[in-house]
C-alpha cells in the first residue's frame, strides 16, 4: 500500500481520494455513523481502513463514500451487511472487468491502426459453446 512521505508528500501514482488523513472520529463524523460501526464494518469485511506504524486507523475520502454507500444499501434499501458485503465484490469485480474490456479494445484498435499482419481476431463467442448450448449457434 501506498504510505505518505516522511515529508507530507504523497508516493508518486496515489490519487487524493485514495490518501488516508481521517482518524476514526472524524471518518464517523464525516460519514454521519457512530465510530463503532466503522469497526463494526472491518470486522464484517466491508472496510479495510490504512493503518499509521502506531496501528491507529486512517480513512480516506474513498473509505468515506464507501461508508455511505454501505449506509445507503443497510439503511435505505434495507439490504443485510452481508448482502452488503456481496454487492460490493460484485460491484469491484464489474469495475475490473469494465477496465480490462477497455484496455483489451485499445489494444484491439492500435493494433488495428497498425495493420498488424498475423492471425484473424475471431470474437470468441463465435467459437465458445457451453454445455447447455449445445445445437445453439450463434
Amino acid at each position: 500500500m501506498p504510505r505518505e512521505e516522511e515529508d507530507g508528500r504523497r508516493p508518486p501514482g496515489e490519487r487524493p481520494e485514495d490518501r488516508a488523513v481521517y482518524i476514526i472520529s472524524v471518518a464517523a463524523e464525516l460519514a454521519g455513523v457512530h465510530p463503532q460501526t466503522l469497526r463494526m464494518y472491518e470486522r464484517k469485511g466491508l472496510l479495510s481502513p490504512k493503518r499509521t506504524s502506531g496501528n491507529t486507523r486512517r480513512y480516506s475520502e474513498r473509505d468515506i463514500e464507501r461508508i455511505r454507500t454501505i449506509q445507503q444499501l443497510t439503511q435505505g434499501e434495507g439490504i443485510s451487511l452481508t448482502g452488503v458485503r456481496l454487492f460490493m465484490a460484485m460491484r469491484e469485480r464489474l469495475e475490473e472487468v469494465e477496465r480490462r474490456a477497455l484496455e483489451l479494445e485499445r489494444e484491439l484498435e492500435r493494433r488495428a491502426a497498425a495493420g498488424s499482419s498475423g492471425a484473424a481476431i475471431v470474437p470468441l463467442r463465435s467459437v465458445l459453446t457451453f454445455g447447455w448450448q449445445e445445437g445453439v449457434r450463434r
